[in-house]
């Protein structure tokens, strides 16, 4: 039996209660957005296993045009392992061509072709050679995880599509920006949460490349990546890999904020972050806070009579297990407009290592006067240790996690609210935690829950 081993920060060479999928699950990505189809070159059963934990147990979110059980694979055989699979590919790639309507065909290595070295890009470079809007991406499993996949995926568009069929790459259009931010199907939420971004930064006067899901434009959105006046990166860390690709590629600069903005104060300083970094849109900014904050502060107003005289029966202390992008908008969330205090935060997403002192310094300035440790941890074994270690004092405590955290919130006789992947427990079609209208809807689900236990 192989040895267990550890590392500094207890992480072992094993994961129980996985968090993510493998790179190959950046299908997801593509399938995200209106128009583009993906075609997997991968063994049996690879695509079902990434559809099945990342969109199905994860909020039940379908599959919509190109994803779930629609898109082509090669389904390779042993014979394709020994023999190579790219003729193979070319078939299926020839046939998907026939089938399936597209503006935009992006094909996927698994780890099988990848091992034995099927050179998936010449045979894609021969469609591109005639013409067909197509292009390749290496997602082989061993290189990561499907936030690895995602960067893969969206460098390959940019390189190999929008940089050979954009015009007039050199102009750049006043106001127009490009929205880098959550990972399309692994957050639950990430439909409504990219719906809500472009609402309250077009109300901010802004136009938006959002490039994912319903307020995109889909393929041609993306043929406007070049003309942007520059890139807005929302989360801890995920798209600054593809916002220095495009500042050496196009000269576009980017700014990036890394707390997706909950609430009054967070979307604020936002919208403000953004205007003075463009110098640009002040007076719209404030016009549009002023008229969000009106009617976010009238449902407040009467949601505090609740909150002042159901104080025997809610929660004052919380943790949060999620992706870097929610554990932090929460945090900041949570402190600034509740009041609750920060126990154990732990982050899942495999979070690269360079990032996380920067990640780290943010916890420390949740607000004026708190601060809180943070934890990246993968292994659910050790999260859930480290939960159950955690003194929430005399009170049941709040967890904002995943499924796999319900039966430990059960023995610490707590509440949950699941906010980060697996969500299997809610079924989400547009919901959102962010922004204004975010903001309230996680306001009543944390209450109701509250309340709910009680009953």
């Amino acid at each position: 039996m192989p040895k267990i081993k550890k590392d500094k920060n207890g992480q072992t060479n094993s994961i129980n209660q996985v968090r993510y999928g493998c790179a190959l699950g950046a299908l997801h990505s593509v399938s995200a957005i209106p128009g583009a189809i993906p075609i997997t070159h991968c063994g049996p059963g690879c695509v079902d296993k990434q559809y099945m934990s990342l969109s199905f147990y994860n909020g039940y979110q379908g599959g919509g045009y190109s994803g779930g059980a629609v898109p082509p694979s090669s389904n390779l055989q042993e014979k394709d392992v020994v023999f190579g699979g790219a003729r193979h590919l070319d078939q299926l790639i020839e046939a998907s061509l026939k089938i399936m309507e597209g503006d935009l065909f992006v094909v996927l290595n698994g780890c099988i072709p990848e091992i034995v070295g099927d050179d998936i890009g010449a045979v894609v470079a021969r469609y591109q050679e005639k013409g067909v809007p197509i292009v390749s991406a290496e997602t082989g499993g061993f290189k990561g995880n499907n936030f690895t996949g995602h960067e893969i995926v969206t460098e390959a568009i940019i390189e190999q599509y929008v940089d050979k069929y954009a015009q007039d790459k050199e102009t750049k259009k006043k106001g127009l920006i490009n929205v880098w931010s959550e990972l399309p199907f692994q957050n639950t939420f990430w439909r409504g949460d990219l719906t809500e971004l472009k609402r309250i930064l077009e109300g901010a006067g802004w136009e938006v490349n959002i490039l994912f899901g319903y307020g995109s434009k889909g393929v041609k959105e993306w043929l406007t990546i070049p003309n942007a006046e520059f890139n807005l990166v929302v989360g801890p860390w995920l798209g600054l890999k593809t916002a220095k690709l495009l500042e050496r590629k196009y000269d576009q600069p980017y700014l990036h904020l890394p707390v997706l903005p909950v609430g009054a104060k967070q979307v604020a300083e936002f919208l403000r972050a953004i205007a003075e970094f463009a110098k640009e849109n002040e007076v719209q900014t404030e016009r549009f806070i002023k008229q969000e904050e009106k009617e976010y502060y009238y449902y407040l107003e009467y949601f505090t009579d609740f909150y002042a005289e159901y104080w025997w029966g809610l929660p004052a202390v919380y943790s949060v297990v999620s992706d870097a992008a929610y554990n932090l908008a929460i945090n900041k969330f949570v402190v600034n407009q509740l009041g609750l205090i920060p126990g154990k935060q732990i982050i899942t997403d495999h979070t690269p290592e360079k990032y996380h002192e920067a990640i780290r310094a943010e916890y420390q300035k949740l607000a004026e006067d708190v601060g809180a440790e943070v934890e990246f941890v993968e292994d659910g074994y050790i999260v859930n240790q480290l939960l159950k270690q955690e003194d929430y004092g005399h009170k049941p405590p709040v967890i904002f996690g995943t499924s796999w955290e319900r039966d430990t919130v059960k023995e610490l006789n707590g509440h949950i609210v699941e906010v980060s992947y697996p969500v299997s427990y809610d079924v989400v079609l547009n919901k959102t935690y962010i922004g204004y209208r975010g903001a309230l809807t996680l306001l009543e689900t944390i209450f109701t829950t509250a309340i709910s236990k009680s009953a």
